[in-house]
């Protein structure tokens, strides 16, 4: 079967291949390092979309649309199961990717999101049923966590607070300055004005962990934070036990290997705040 930018993914059985993670840029890496360290034993091949990043602040259709790209040059790579490690590309590509694309042109594979995981372990942690959201421009605006969260639980209250200049903090080594500290506390004391009854934030974006010091030095000490790496994991972990004909199709070599769209210098080298161990870096070019 081939889609509009002639992709063809055949319907033989699939040939196994290393498990896909896409974000668009380096933020994903905090997902891969849970996972890998819940389940060293698979093949992973992450792809960050370095030189359109970051998506944040793009409209659906451009986010849609640099997500399937990056999709199917995953899939051409090899892989047979995708995890979306981005919470803007989950907010904003997923469903339509899965509901769209996915039976048209490659109905055996699989491309999961990281919102939905994240949202199934709020009910267990709210006391006051208050949530609070931080992430990019799009994911706020998609309003996805308020919907996946109120779907489960419908008597949960979700606040969302957008921290567009997180990101380029963390990006540009700057997650650890004074400057942090100003957009930080900003950001927080805007999300509680706005209900001073959560109890639970949940970081909404991949690049967040890097600021979770800064961001627990100026919340008060009751409220607890969901980052959601480990959680991903396990929910990934959990769906490889449900579908052992996915697992069967994802190798196991214990093997690692990074795709980038910009330069592989400098995707090495920014990648250092986000991994504790040098990596090797492929430059690859996605349908414009």
């Amino acid at each position: 079967m081939a889609n509009h930018s002639g992709h063809t993914f055949s319907e033989q059985p699939l040939a196994p291949g290393p498990i896909g993670l896409f974000d668009s840029g380096y933020g994903g890496l905090t997902i891969l390092s849970e996972i890998k360290q819940l389940m060293p034993q698979y093949d992973y091949l992450y792809l960050g979309d370095n030189s359109r990043a970051p998506y944040g602040s793009r409209s659906f259709d451009v986010i849609y649309e640099f997500t399937r790209q990056a999709v199917f040059a995953l899939f051409e790579k090899g892989c047979n199961l995708v995890i979306l490690a981005c919470n803007t590309a989950s907010a904003k590509a997923l469903r339509t990717i899965q509901q769209v694309d996915l039976p048209k042109i490659a109905p055996q594979k699989r491309v999961l999101g990281i919102i939905r995981p994240t949202a199934e372990i709020v009910g267990d942690l709210t006391q006051t049923r208050h949530v609070g959201i931080f992430g990019t421009l799009g994911t706020i605006q998609s309003e996805s966590y308020l919907l996946e969260i109120n779907k489960l639980f419908p008597d949960i209250q979700v606040v969302g607070e957008a921290c567009p200049m997180w990101v380029p903090l963390v990006e540009n080594g700057k997650a650890n300055s004074d400057g942090a500290d100003f957009f930080i506390q900003e950001n927080i004391e805007s999300l509680l004005q706005k209900d001073p009854e959560i109890d639970t934030i949940i970081l909404g974006c991949t690049h967040y962990p890097l600021l979770y010091n800064k961001i627990r030095k100026y919340l008060p000490e009751h409220l607890q934070i969901i980052s959601q790496g480990a959680y991903i994991a396990k929910s990934l972990q959990d769906y490889l036990g449900r579908h052992p004909e996915m697992d069967a199709v994802c190798t196991k070599g214990g093997g690692t290997n990074y795709l980038t769209t910009e330069s592989p210098e400098r995707f090495e080298e920014t990648s250092s705040l986000f991994l504790n161990e040098r990596i090797k870096v492929e430059k690859i070019a996605l349908d414009r």
